[in-house]
């Protein structure tokens, strides 16, 4: 169904990718993009559960917007294994004035398909979403 405000509808792939990720743990990461003639959000590239945060990363085009879930795996202060579900928004300042507008108006939308977001994230360069920044989010 499409969003009336920014016209993107969300492919069922995406609900799928991230199901299989929250619930199954096949995924590291996805990430997802909006394909602008056919009007809908689709999944770009899926990452194994071996690749480290790093490798997520440098998945992100450094002059495209994205959208992004990964599945952060952390120990507590209580030594207590733990796993977050973080959303990125991926709007890097370089990108397409269109291409962020686009992306900011069907944001909310795509994340309430996505059911079991623990975090939410918006970066525009690099140093907005370093490692420590997501652990200092997730805990």
């Amino acid at each position: 169904m499409a969003n009336a405000a920014s016209g993107m509808a969300v492919n069922d792939e995406c609900k799928l990718k991230f199901l299989e990720l929250k619930a199954k743990r096949v995924h590291r990461f996805v990430i997802f993009k909006i394909e602008e003639k056919q009007k809908q959000i689709i999944v770009e590239k899926v990452g194994e559960p071996s690749l480290s945060y790093e490798e997520f990363a440098s998945n992100l085009p450094a002059d495209e917007c994205r959208y992004a879930v990964y599945d952060f795996d952390f120990v507590t202060a209580e030594n207590c294994q733990k796993s977050k579900i973080i959303f990125i928004a991926w709007s890097p300042d370089v990108a397409r004035i269109r291409s962020k507008m686009l992306y900011a108006s069907s944001k909310d939308r795509f994340k309430r398909e996505l059911d079991g977001i623990q975090v939410e994230l918006q970066a525009t360069d690099p140093s907005e979403m370093d490692l420590d920044v997501i652990r200092g989010r997730a805990t």
